[in-house]
């Protein structure tokens, strides 16, 4: 029986984020910001309800190679085994990830965990929602060399686990393990948009294969985040999708039919001869072109949005109630039948959409919100017996709500 490691490990993911959160707080560190966190946990929330759906093809495809095509059978209780396999899952896991940066339709799935200009732990849980639609074919070597599929999701989701922890500051290096581990200095380096830590360090839980395959680097200036091109938005549905948007826009404009072809697969900063870079890279330094020829990278100073103080509060309220939704959610949905699944997790995505545009001050965000709430109190009344007097609950948030935002100005703040 497979166990889903992952959704047991959340609890101690948001204990472990808590105590960072409150460490930075005490020490002054400004670790985190409300905002970004939020959108961070969005992201990692919509990757997870995405999940829901997803993961038994995927699981399944992994099944029906090992189960039809593969070369050998090894057995799932020997422990050279479960080494080896742990080797060539991570292995596995380095050349997806390099992929991911080196060719522009895979780093669009992937693009979502690198739009935080924070690093925290959060920033382990902010993920693209279909970024596994991508990866999978770089596990499928495994199933043909016949590592038992127990064998290869238990080893795939530790390897996923162990990566949580290397998404902070607050850990400096760590002497020997830095030889051979994956660290949290090496990961900051990874996430860092200084022109000498593009594109460095994609390790899961062993460095030595960027040390084997040339992609090492060492952290040795301050490290600087977020993506070349800053998302510049709060609402989770952009952050998934809006780079796949730029990418066909590019592909319309490309002059040649073979460069609309070769501009999904190249690199991110490719751009075919005759396409202007200043109209779709956030500063030319970081275009192929830019980079070789030493052009010093500007930053542009951290996306910020003031909302008033009364609002912030209210979403806080809003974001802790999903929060707890999305977990019971996630914890039940085996039980559940299809209906109440997309029903749930349609829920769960327009709450968190909602929630990223009034971050934003956007009417429609505004409007979402209050139909959102009517919606649940609907909810309440038609699946729960004398379900009335919780069905107030959301009624009364709704007409909160439209009093903060559409009657009453409140003090900003971001």
């Amino acid at each position: 029986m497979k166990v889903d490691y992952i959704t047991y490990a959340i609890p101690f993911f948001l204990l472990l984020i808590a105590i960072e959160a409150i460490i930075s707080k005490v020490k002054k560190l400004g670790y985190y910001t409300y905002h970004d966190s939020v959108n961070d946990l969005s992201a990692g929330i919509f990757q997870q309800v995405v999940g829901v759906f997803s993961k038994f093809i995927l699981a399944g495809l992994y099944v029906y190679i090992y189960e039809n095509y593969r070369f050998f059978t090894i057995s799932g209780t020997s422990l050279i085994a479960w080494i080896a396999c742990f080797l060539a899952v991570d292995m596995a896991y380095y050349w997806f990830h390099r992929a991911a940066h080196e060719s522009a339709v895979f780093w669009g799935s992937h693009l979502p965990h690198h739009q935080s200009e924070e690093y925290n732990l959060t920033v382990a849980l902010r993920q693209g929602a279909i970024q596994g639609y991508f990866s999978t074919v770089f596990y499928f070597p495994l199933a043909f060399a016949g590592f038992p599929p127990v064998m290869f999701i238990t080893l795939s989701q530790f390897n996923t686990i162990y990566q949580f922890w290397i998404h902070t500051r607050a850990v400096g290096k760590l002497g020997f393990l830095e030889t051979f581990l994956n660290t949290p200095s090496h990961h900051r380096v990874h996430h860092g948009k200084n022109p000498m830590y593009i594109d460095k360090n994609y390790a899961g839980t062993l460095i030595i294969w960027d040390k084997m395959f040339g992609s090492f680097k060492e952290e040795t200036e301050e490290v600087v985040y977020g993506t070349i091109k800053p998302l510049a938005s709060w609402n989770p549905v952009r952050a998934q999708f809006q780079y796949f948007g730029e990418l066909f826009q590019k592909s319309l404009k490309a002059p040649r039919f073979v460069d609309k072809f070769l501009l999904w697969f190249k690199g991110p900063g490719w751009l075919p001869r005759g396409m202007n870079y200043d109209e779709f890279m956030a500063d030319p330094a970081y275009s192929e072109e830019g980079m070789k020829k030493g052009i010093q990278a500007k930053y542009p100073p951290k996306y910020k949005t003031p909302i008033p103080k009364a609002v912030n509060a209210y979403t806080v309220v809003q974001f802790m109630t999903i929060l707890i939704f999305a977990l019971g959610f996630l914890a039940t949905e085996a039980m559940m039948s299809l209906t109440m699944r997309l029903m749930c997790g349609a829920f769960v995505l327009v709450t968190l959409t909602a929630i990223g545009g009034i971050f934003e001050n956007r009417r429609w965000a505004q409007i979402l919100e209050i139909h959102r709430l009517f919606f649940a109190a609907i909810a309440i009344l038609v699946n729960f017996e004398q379900g009335i007097w919780f069905a107030l609950i959301p009624i009364a948030m709704a007409v909160f709500f439209y009093s903060l935002v559409f009657r009453a100005p409140q003090t900003a703040q971001t």
